[in-house]
């Protein structure tokens, strides 16, 4: 099974279009270096406030992408 994508890249609308589904895969890993990003922070030095505020900042993370059904585990393996 094949799929193609086509894009009229006259269209101002369809360049962003473009640009979206050539850029997923370096949006998928930044969003994936941010997950790590807060595991290393939590698995650090901080202060109880810190942490509690790391986590909390997490957890709207990890709320933000469930809403928007992102799965990183099926986009980066």
């Amino acid at each position: 099974m094949k799929a193609t994508l086509r894009y009229d890249l006259s269209d101002t609308d369809q360049v962003k279009e473009h640009l979206r589904a050539v850029k997923s895969l370096d949006l998928a890993i930044a969003i994936w270096d941010m997950k790590q990003a807060f595991r290393t922070k939590l698995k650090g030095d901080l202060s109880e406030h810190d942490y509690e505020l790391v986590e909390q900042l997490q957890d709207k993370f990890y709320e933000i992408l469930e809403e928007n059904n992102i799965n990183l585990d099926e986009l980066i393996s």
